[in-house]
């Protein structure tokens, strides 16, 4: 593709002729790279398609950099990226490249973890490929979803729920004895069951506690507003003052400048992703996926 040439050719240039682009190393790139995968997210997040398509084109700079600088060191290149990928793909799709056969995509994904393990530069073993540097939410997600493609899951999701009180017990304990090393472990049983829980009923906790931030990021801005109309600082209100004003943020129209994300009461701004949206569901949705059995 002549557009992706192009950028290879400009990223050359830059690199003799660019004192900064001459400079970067791995290393340095490491936390732009994590930034600007962020800044994708965010763009998805929103459903902004010339944003997304922006924030695809930071990332792909990312990656065909790693790759000149792979290239400098005489370790590997762009041919060399794309081609590992695509035997890879290849490998992984039997169904489709081979004999094997995969008519869902819970076989699929089965088949996937079994692949991977038999790959040459393959996980060793099945949580081995889960990234030591996610974000410990994702991290607890990915964990035991693969278990779960090993069979090493709950028989049936309904008694996760029993778990997740037993956790919950075992956390109220340790707070009350104020021992703050046990209470913190016993506090990660429970956030891990939580989020097991939220597995079983195929619901992504990371994208509904990020639906929640959003909603207190909108709400206390209103109230930040309101403190301003009034000539009274946040600093001088009193908690019952400022509660008075979060009910209040519940049920007006709230402004859109606010928070983008989130529309009106303080719920998710139907403009965003209608991936995101089904992900996290209406009420009626949620209930009805609660009453479907795995």
């Amino acid at each position: 593709m002549a557009a992706f040439g192009r950028m290879l050719d400009i990223l050359d240039e830059l690199r003799v002729k660019c004192p900064w682009d001459r400079k970067q190393t791995n290393e340095s790139l490491r936390p732009n790279t994590i930034e600007e995968t962020y800044e994708l997210c965010d763009a998805l997040i929103k459903g902004d398609e010339h944003e997304v398509m922006k924030e695809l084109g930071d990332v792909l700079l990312h990656v065909a950099f790693y790759a000149k600088i792979g290239e400098e060191k005489g370790q590997f290149d762009m041919a060399d990226v794309c081609n590992f990928l695509c035997d890879k793909l290849i490998f992984r799709h039997p169904h489709v490249y081979g004999e094997q056969k995969a008519e869902s995509v819970e076989q699929v994904l089965d088949n996937w973890e079994q692949i991977k393990q038999r790959e040459k530069d393959g996980n060793k073993t099945v949580l081995s490929g889960v990234p030591a540097a996610l974000p410990s939410l994702i991290k607890a997600y990915r964990i035991q979803d693969k278990a779960r493609h090993v069979g090493f899951d709950w028989e049936h999701r309904e008694d996760v729920w029993a778990k997740v009180r037993e956790e919950l017990g075992e956390l109220e304990a340790e707070l009350a004895r104020d021992d703050r090393q046990a209470s913190e472990q016993e506090l990660g049983d429970f956030l891990f069951s939580v989020i097991n829980a939220a597995r079983l009923y195929h619901l992504n906790p990371d994208n509904a506690l990020e639906m929640t931030n959003q909603k207190f990021i909108s709400r206390f801005n209103y109230i930040e507003q309101r403190s301003k109309e009034m000539q009274k600082p946040m600093a001088e209100m009193t908690l019952q003052e400022m509660d008075q004003l979060w009910e209040e943020a519940k049920t007006v129209n709230v402004n859109p400048n606010l928070n983008p994300n989130v529309n009106g009461n303080g719920n998710l701004n139907p403009n965003l992703n209608p991936n995101v949206l089904e992900t996290y569901g209406t009420s009626e949705q949620a209930r009805a996926n609660g009453n479907n059995k795995q």
